[in-house]
Formats: C-alpha cells, sequence, structure tokens
C-alpha cells in the first residue's frame, strides 16, 4: 500500500505550491490513477512521494517512508519521463548496470527483454529508440527488481493504441499478482478506461477521490459518435428535431465526417437517419469529457461508462455498415450488458484493458490487498489469461554485497566507448607531444617519457585521467540510472570507494601504456639514444603514478561534489594552477626547524620494526608529498574528501 499524507511543496518565491497538502491512499492488488491537466502538479506529487524533490509530507511505501528503506528498488519501480540513460549505451548495456545496481543476477535482463517485447532491439542504443521502446524499456527497468509497487508519470503519453493497450495491460497484470500501481494521466477516458480508482488534482489540490465508476458516472458525460458521409444534413436534421420536441441536444461537427451528439441515444439518431434515407457508416455511444468540474444529470448515469456499437443499415437493401479503423470507440471500455445488443463481430477482444479489469476481480477499498490464495485464483481465471505475461518473481534476494558497487561502476564505466576513445586520444597525443619534444631538444628524459613540456600544467596521461575521473559522476549527474533508487545520486560511501578504486585502476593503466608508447615512439623515430631507462627510475615511477592516480581522484571528488563534469575537470587543472603555487610560495618562506628523521620517531611512537624496510618506503612516501605538486596534490584531495563527507552526512540529516 502507498500513502501519500500532506504532500506539499515549497513555494516558488511569491507563487503559491504547486502542490498543497495532497493525501490519498493506493491500494494494493489494484490501479489507480492520478488525474489532471498539465500543470495541475501530478509530476510534482509523484516527486514529492520518491524523495526527488523537497516539501512537506510524508510517504509512506508498505508503512515505512523511502529513506526508511534499505532497498528501496525492491520496493518500488519508477518510471519518470524518458529512461535516464547514455544515449551511447544499449538496452542490454543499461538493463546489465541497473541489475549491478539493484543486486540482481545478470540472468533477470533476458527474462524483462522478453517480456517487454525487446528482444528483437537489445542491442540497440538508446538515443536511437522510439518514444514507444523508451517507455518499453523504463517499464523494464521498474519491473527488473520484482517491486511491489510501480510509480509511473503519464506512462502512455505519446504512445499508440496499441502500445498504450499494452502497457496498461502489464499495469493490470502487476495489480493481478497483488501489486501496487500508481500512474498519472491527463486523460479522464484513459483514467476511467484502466484504473479502478481515480483521484483528481486541480491547481496543486485534491478535489476527488472516486471508485473508477463513479468518477465516469459524475464526471464523464455520455455522447453518440456518428460517422456519415452526410454529416451536415444528418446534424441540422438532429438539431431541428431537437427544437421540435423542445429537448437539449447538442451536435458538435468533428473533423471530416464526423459528428459527436450529447444528449440523444443511438436508437434516436438511427432512427432520425432511416427516416431521411442518410447513410450512417457507424454510430456508437462513448464517453466525452466535460472537465473536472462536469457532473452529469441524474437521468444519463446508468450507462456513462458501457459503450455499445449500432451498425446500421440504409433504405439501400444492398448497402452495409461497416466499422471505421480509427473509431474512437476502439479507445472506450465495453461490459457484458452492451455487448449482448452488439452484433458478435463487433464485440471487442478479451485483451480490452476492462475486460482484464472484470477478469481480475479487483476488491473494495474496504477489503484488505490480495492473498497469496486470492492472487492464484486470479492467476487461474480465463481474464487474467488474456493479461500480458510478467517476469518471474525473485524467490531468493542476494544479500548485501561490497562488490556491489563495483559490478555497478564497471558496467558503468566500460557500457560506452567514452572512456575508450579518452584512452586513444590520450596515448596518440602523448606520442605525438614526446616526439615533438624530442626534436626540439632541452626537455629531460623523464619529462620526454611523460610528454610533459615545462610550459604545460598536466601531462596529457593525468589530464586524460582527471577527465575520466570526473566523467564517473558527472555522468551520473547527467544521466541518473540510480536516481529512482534513492531520490537523486547517491553519495555513499561504497560508491565513493567503487569510483575511486575503478579511476586508480584506470589511471594506473594509463600511465603505464603511456610511457610504454612514448618509449616505443622515442625508439622508432631516433632509436636507443632516448629509449632507455632513468637509473632512478622507481622514484620516478612512484611519482609519476602518484600524479596520475591523483588527478583521477580529484576529477571524481570534485565531480561528485559539484555534480558537474566540468567542475571536476577545473578542479583538477587548479590543483597546477592555483594551488600549487600557493605551496611554493608557503614553502620559500625562511625555515628554522626541519623534518629529518620523523619516520624513526613514528617508529618509536608505535613501538615497533617496520617490516621489509618500511622506513626506507615511508622517507619516499614523505619526499614526494614535500615536493610541491605533490603536496599540493595532497592537500587538495584532503579538502575535496572532507567537502565530500561533509555533503553526505548533510544530505543525510535532510
Amino acid at each position: 500500500m502507498i500513502q501519500a499524507i500532506g504532500l506539499t511543496s515549497n513555494p516558488r518565491k511569491e507563487l503559491p505550491p504547486a502542490v498543497d497538502d495532497v493525501s490519498f491512499e493506493a491500494r494494493p492488488g489494484r490501479v489507480t490513477a492520478l488525474l489532471g491537466a498539465p500543470g495541475a502538479g501530478k509530476t510534482t506529487t509523484l516527486r514529492l512521494m520518491l524523495e526527488l524533490q523537497r516539501g512537506r509530507g510524508i510517504t509512506y511505501f508498505r508503512g515505512r517512508p523511502l529513506h526508511r528503506i534499505a532497498h528501496p528498488s525492491r520496493e518500488v519501480g519508477v518510471l519518470l519521463s524518458e529512461v535516464p540513460g547514455h544515449p551511447a549505451r544499449t538496452i542490454r548495456g543499461q538493463l546489465g548496470m541497473v541489475c549491478a545496481a539493484v543486486g540482481v543476477p545478470i540472468r533477470r535482463v533476458d527474462e524483462v527483454i522478453e517480456v517487454v517485447g525487446l528482444v528483437s532491439l537489445c542491442d540497440e542504443r538508446l538515443g536511437t529508440l522510439s518514444r514507444g521502446m523508451d517507455r518499453r524499456l523504463g517499464l523494464a527497468c521498474a519491473l527488473l527488481s520484482d517491486p511491489h509497487a510501480l510509480v509511473l508519470d503519464d506512462p502512455a503519453g505519446g504512445l499508440s493504441v496499441t502500445e498504450g493497450r499494452w502497457l496498461h495491460g502489464i499495469l493490470r497484470a502487476h495489480a493481478a499478482h497483488g501489486g501496487t500501481v500508481l500512474f498519472s494521466t491527463d486523460d479522464p477516458k484513459e483514467a476511467a478506461r484502466t484504473a479502478d480508482r481515480v483521484i483528481t488534482l486541480e491547481g496543486g489540490r485534491l478535489v476527488a477521490d472516486q471508485e473508477a465508476a463513479d468518477f465516469a458516472r459524475t464526471r464523464l458525460r455520455p455522447r453518440v459518435a456518428v460517422r456519415s458521409p452526410h454529416a451536415a444534413r444528418l446534424g441540422a436534421l438532429l438539431a431541428k428535431e431537437a427544437r421540435a420536441a423542445q429537448r437539449s441536444v447538442e451536435v458538435v461537427r468533428e473533423d471530416g465526417n464526423r459528428l459527436s451528439v450529447y444528449g440523444s441515444t443511438c436508437a434516436d439518431i438511427g432512427e432520425t437517419a432511416f427516416r431521411h434515407g442518410i447513410l450512417v457508416h457507424q454510430l456508437a455511444d462513448e464517453t466525452g469529457d466535460m472537465g473536472p468540474h462536469a457532473t452529469l444529470p441524474a437521468e444519463g448515469l446508468a450507462s456513462a461508462t458501457v459503450v455499445t456499437s449500432a451498425l446500421l443499415t440504409s433504405t439501400s437493401a444492398t448497402s452495409t455498415s461497416t466499422d471505421d479503423a480509427d473509431a474512437p470507440m476502439d479507445d472506450a471500455p465495453m461490459d457484458d450488458a452492451s455487448t449482448e445488443d452488439a452484433s458478435t463481430e463487433d464485440a471487442p477482444t478479451t485483451d480490452e484493458p476492462v475486460t482484464a479489469v472484470a477478469a481480475t476481480g479487483a476488491h473494495t477499498p474496504d477489503e484488505p490487498g490480495p492473498t497469496a490464495e486470492s492472487r492464484t485464483r486470479a492467476a487461474a481465471s480465463p481474464g487474467a489469461r488474456d493479461l500480458p505475461k510478467l517476469p518471474p518473481s525473485i524467490a531468493v534476494r542476494q544479500a548485501l554485497s561490497p562488490l556491489r558497487p563495483l559490478r555497478y561502476e564497471l558496467r558503468r564505466a566500460t557500457g560506452v566507448g567514452t572512456g575508450y576513445l579518452t584512452a586513444i586520444t590520450v596515448l596518440v597525443s602523448s606520442a605525438l607531444l614526446s616526439v615533438l619534444l624530442a626534436r626540439i631538444g632541452h626537455t629531460p628524459q623523464p619529462r620526454l617519457l611523460a610528454a610533459w613540456p615545462r610550459d604545460s600544467p598536466l601531462p596529457p596521461a593525468a589530464l586524460g585521467a582527471g577527465l575520466l575521473g570526473a566523467l564517473a559522476f558527472g555522468e551520473e549527474f547527467r544521466h541518473p540510472a540510480l536516481a529512482a533508487d534513492r531520490g537523486t545520486v547517491p553519495r555513499r560511501l561504497g560508491l565513493l570507494a567503487a569510483k575511486l578504486l575503478v579511476a586508480s585502476v584506470t589511471a594506473l593503466a594509463l600511465a603505464v601504456l603511456t610511457v610504454g608508447c612514448d618509449l616505443e615512439m622515442l625508439y622508432l623515430v631516433y632509436g636507443r639514444d632516448l629509449a632507455g631507462v632513468p637509473a632512478d627510475w622507481l622514484s620516478l615511477s612512484a611519482s609519476w603514478i602518484g600524479l596520475t592516480v591523483g588527478c583521477a581522484w580529484a576529477g571524481v571528488l570534485a565531480a561528485g561534489i559539484f555534480r558537474s563534469t566540468t567542475a571536476g575537470l577545473a578542479a583538477v587543472l587548479a590543483v597546477p594552477v592555483v594551488v600549487v603555487p600557493l605551496v611554493q610560495k608557503t614553502l620559500a618562506g625562511p625555515s628554522v626547524r626541519k623534518a629529518a628523521g620523523s619516520s624513526e620517531r613514528l617508529r618509536e611512537l608505535l613501538l615497533m620494526q617496520w617490516p621489509f624496510g618500511g622506513a626506507r618506503y615511508i622517507a619516499a612516501g614523505a619526499r614526494l608529498v614535500a615536493q610541491p605538486v605533490g603536496g599540493a596534490l595532497m592537500l587538495s584531495l584532503t579538502a575535496l574528501l572532507c567537502a565530500y563527507l561533509l555533503t553526505t552526512l548533510r544530505s543525510r540529516v535532510r
């Protein structure tokens, strides 16, 4: 069950809040529609429920708010707007990344892809998907962790009638298995046709909370859809007869040869057409929207949600009527009472959404959610067999593993070609730059191997490592695959550790490959004179690896704090441009004391011997930190890490 209590958004300047004191319930085993015109506050309500937006009020998912649930993705599946995935990532790669994030087996991807009908498109890029395929992928992401509740924002918006019918069938099947479904829409007919309960919003306030039948009876009015090649003549005759009989009948001329007649019946219109010899192609009862304040007269309530189709013959015995393929009656519900009067060939197919509603046996608001026995009976009923198939339930949940963030980060980093393209660019530019520096001369061999000109703040490898580190968090905020899980991109320490580890390995590989490629290019162009290994290669290697890994870490931390790839790369460049001059200026002053022998004093303090010559390594590390670049990088990393931890604690307090 979903219980929303007192949801109120923060006011914007002098404007009233977009949502003001909205409270409602969505019960298990039922489909609940959140109805409202554009701007009524539907999306804001859903974002407040999912803690994606700040405001007042609270939402309970089976008795617990979202931030108190250890694994929110197992409780609620979310679909808001488009799928927040990188356009270059494939469907299978996107689902595999989400699988790693929520901790479900990778075989779940194939099960969900088969259910949503994306088997033939699993290797397509997200940027090439149509609106319908994007909706299918979003529903697959929502169903991936087998959640109890589904929360969807206008899921059928922009879809064709067939795709919308399929999507609502999936939602109905999820409810039939005991789940809770809440979706928003601005179409009253869609809400009345597909939902069990309709919650109406207007101007950010709750104006109605009704059963679907009561909603259709009190807030929609019936009309008769007429198609005729002589629509204008028939409309004039209907209006004339209504005036003569002093009846209130409204005739609205639609596009082409279509009429919408309010206040009359199929029988009266058919008799008028027959008397005047007018050919009628379609004559059907349906429901039309009168807006959120509309009410229905008592005499028109009985058939508000009933759709019947009647085909008339003209005065010529040889002409028979046919239904138009895109008639609006295809979008309207039909019940058993109407099908008794309709012809057999015009009866709706068994996959109509409302037929599925009747088959699942939705309970009344006073009844509890469906039990396992009731779900079994619902699944065995004939109507339930017509519902779309859902992915199999996850019987055994995986325990929380520290490797889950690492698996997610590996799939995220390797799922798109940005990292590979950046690495290739760094290697090529480093090789060409090293050859150019060797041709000019006056460059020490260590700088040749690193392709680091004296006038450049950082070598290409360090800049590439910093860019890849900044992309690790920058892409999270640009394409937030984890936003539905925690309300925003999480700043959890496990995710940070995974990103730092992957960035470290990437930077290390980039540093080694850069030196290797530069050595090979120098050997091929200039021979062995410039391809030798320096005598102090060990300390130089440590400095080189520390520089690239430190730049990668600075990019990760800065992008995580400022939520931008550009900010992460700017922080990397700020180390040699801003921080290093400050450190050099500080160290250039007079020194009265020196830190010589600090490793021995540290050993005396700990009362233990350093194993394997540890004092030597500690002294080497201290010398690295004492260098201007090393000290500036260490100072920057310390400040960024403290800022990240402070931001994490602040978000948890909120």
